[in-house]
């Protein structure tokens, strides 16, 4: 795959002019990019895979949801239906995707909406008669038709967009430059113990504007696994025989915390967003314990009690100022609005 990947790189160039005339277009107003009368924050990433958009969303969902009435807003990748669709009681991962139905699932107080126009989605979570204040765009740093009030660009520490290439030999969707839209640049899941030299060094190749802000977040892991009927700590993992199922784009973290917890598993890798089929539940079902990210468990539900998936967070080195870049800027929308 990789010595494919390098031999599409004449294609690079011919990609990277799309993307530039694309991008210089919105930026010129040649292509109409719609603005709407109440916050909206556009949180995503410059490469295509894992950056750790699900728990920041969640994180601004927390955040927010106190003082404002919140509603995500997803593409609603890999689910099986189209156009807008409002999160309720029977919907699942097949209908409104992984991701929302993992926001719907957790946060019953959230508004969730899928629509792979999102245009057409925030004119449809407007016109409700309860309608949100704020809306959070999940994924959405290359959607321009949308002018969103903030965004949050995410890169992982362990494979930044500073040392990647454009698609298709790299997993760049567009030019590097593409990051000076942002307002605030999260560096995701660095390692517990990161240096304020190293932070520097990070900082200073990343080079923000003026008036952009860098911060820097970690993921940490819960001490206790969670299951349909009851929940386990992960210390009692080591006395059992489980397996490990995972159908997101970067499992090595997770699989090597639980490496260094001294535990041994067997792991089953499927692609990200993978939909399991009624022969791979099954044969799942045998196994005497599984273990999965949260993201999955909704797809999993078919498989019984033995089914158990390992809560995230992420904790930033700056939480406070963090947090008051995201109120102060958000507040400041909703005033103008």
């Amino acid at each position: 795959m990789k010595l494919l990947r390098w031999l599409l790189i004449p294609i690079v160039p011919i990609y990277d002019l799309i993307t530039r005339i694309r991008n210089f277009a919105y930026d010129h107003n040649w292509f109409k990019s719609t603005s709407f009368p109440l916050p909206v924050i556009a949180v995503g990433n410059l490469s295509v895979g894992g950056t750790g958009k699900t728990p920041m969303v969640e994180y601004l969902i927390r955040l927010l949801r106190d003082d404002f009435k919140v509603a995500t807003l997803s593409r609603g990748y890999g689910r099986k239906t189209s156009g807008f669709v409002l999160a309720n009681n029977q919907s699942d991962a097949i209908t409104i995707g992984d991701e929302p139905f993992q926001f719907y699932s957790k946060y019953k107080d959230v508004t969730v909406a899928v629509d792979e126009q999102r245009v057409r989605g925030i004119s449809q979570l407007l016109k409700l008669s309860n309608p949100p204040e704020v809306i959070i765009l999940d994924d959405a740093f290359q959607h321009r038709k949308v002018k969103a009030g903030l965004y949050i660009l995410l890169t992982d520490f362990n494979n930044m967009y500073l040392d990647d290439l454009l698609l298709p030999t790299g997993n760049l969707r567009e030019a590097k430059k593409g990051a000076n839209r942002s307002d605030l640049i999260v560096v995701t899941k660095c390692p517990h113990e990161l240096s304020d030299i190293d932070k520097k060094h990070i900082v200073d190749r990343i080079n923000p504007l003026p008036s952009q802000k860098v911060f820097f977040s970690k993921i940490v892991y819960a001490d206790k696994i969670i299951g349909t009927n009851e929940e386990l700590s992960i210390d009692q993992l080591k006395s059992k025989k489980f397996t490990l199922v995972t159908g997101i784009a970067n499992p090595e973290p997770l699989i090597e915390f639980l490496v260094n917890k001294g535990l041994e598993f067997e792991h089953l890798a499927f692609k990200d967003h993978h939909n399991y089929t009624a022969e791979e539940i099954a044969n799942l079902s045998g196994k005497d314990l599984i273990l999965t990210t949260e993201k999955d468990f909704g797809r999993l539900k078919g498989v019984p009690q033995n089914l158990y998936f390992l809560p995230i967070r992420i904790e930033f080195d700056k939480k406070e100022l963090f947090n008051e870049s995201i109120l102060n800027k958000v507040n400041l929308l909703y005033r103008r609005c």
